[in-house]
């Protein structure tokens, strides 16, 4: 049964990083190139800096695009060397805590999954078998009996866009 929950976990860990990744898709490549949608916002340039949080935002609770978020666990998640951050969240008034990274590098896919794969393998993760989700190389990892982190890239024209989602124990992300 304590698989069943932590794919349950992982999953959603999955999901969430999915829909920052989908939303990080919906910005143009450049400034030059005009968007595809009737909203004008979608055609303005990413920001570098975290918005205000919303009357309703908890309180340890952020994400923003085009940079790690205040407070980021890099101990846990560093970004990869001469990667681009697409976007990033950290929600720790949830139980596990969760992080989400989405980021850009050109640099072949199994070259991320070496690096993250290396990374939280010292922190004690252990490599779940399997190596893709359809034909998309994706990796998820175990610590313990609910810390979860799934690493999923896809490769197009050079560059790996990659999505990072953990739930890992409060202690994780000091």
């Amino acid at each position: 049964m304590k698989v069943f929950g932590q794919r349950k976990r992982a999953t959603a860990a999955i999901a969430a990083a999915g829909t920052l990744l989908a939303l990080a898709a919906c910005t143009p490549a450049s400034t030059g190139t005009p968007a595809s949608s009737t909203s004008s916002s979608a055609a303005s340039p990413q920001s570098s800096t975290t918005a205000p949080p919303s009357p309703s935002a908890e309180p340890g609770t952020s994400a923003t695009v085009g940079a790690l978020v205040p407070g980021f666990p890099q101990t846990l998640l560093p970004l990869m060397p001469a990667a681009k951050v697409v976007s990033s969240s950290f929600d720790k008034t949830t139980v596990p805590a969760t992080v989400a990274l989405v980021g850009s590098i050109t640099a072949p896919a199994a070259d991320v999954l070496a690096f993250y794969t290396k990374g939280l393998e010292a922190q004690g993760f252990k490599a779940v078998p399997g190596e893709t989700v359809g034909t998309l190389p994706s990796k998820d990892f175990l610590r313990g009996d609910n810390e979860t982190v799934n690493i999923s890239v896809m490769e197009t024209g050079g560059v790996s866009t990659f999505t990072i989602g953990a739930n890992v124990a409060a202690e994780s992300v000091k």
